[in-house]
């Protein structure tokens, strides 16, 4: 297997993977349909302790509906610019709304983990929400570094709930 170059990854940091008929991957999956508003790159993530779901949050907003996206007029590469857009800023990603999830209902974060379906990488902004939640350890679905990136001509984006 070759060694995967996310755009982000802080030093200190690695990224596990489970497959696509584990719980927690099948449950982000679920709850990106029914919930993400970002119909291109919809995604879920799902905060757990001792393997209880303590928060879970899906991406978007419904401002690019009414307002387009200032991130897709720049033409900003991915990963970059999500200050940009109010659509897009990182307070709209799933690993964000998650941590609000879990805090708002009283739910200490430090020392969780985070199932995360829908992306291959984590943003900076994620990932420095991640870090100052105390998240112990990220999951990504296995294979989704083609799976849910633009660039591979293998990828389902558009087609990631056939």
């Amino acid at each position: 297997m070759s060694e995967i170059r996310y755009p982000y990854l802080p030093d200190d940091r690695i990224i596990r993977y489970v497959g696509a008929d584990h719980p927690l991957m099948v449950l982000a999956k679920e709850f990106a349909r029914q919930h993400s508003s970002d119909k291109s790159m919809p995604n879920t993530s799902v905060l757990v302790r001792d393997g209880r779901v303590i928060g879970i949050g899906a991406n978007g907003s419904n401002y690019h509906d009414q307002h387009g996206c200032r991130r897709v007029e720049l033409k900003c590469p991915s990963g970059q610019g999500y200050e940009l857009c109010e659509g897009c800023h990182p307070k709209n990603h799933g690993e964000a709304r998650a941590v609000r999830d879990a805090q708002s209902r009283g739910n200490e974060t430090a020392g969780v983990d985070l199932y995360l379906w829908g992306h291959w990488w984590c943003c900076q902004d994620c990932w420095e929400a991640m870090i100052a939640a105390g998240i112990r350890q990220v999951y990504l679905l296995e294979g989704s570094e083609v799976l849910f990136n633009r660039e591979h001509p293998d990828n389902v984006i558009g087609h990631q709930f056939d």
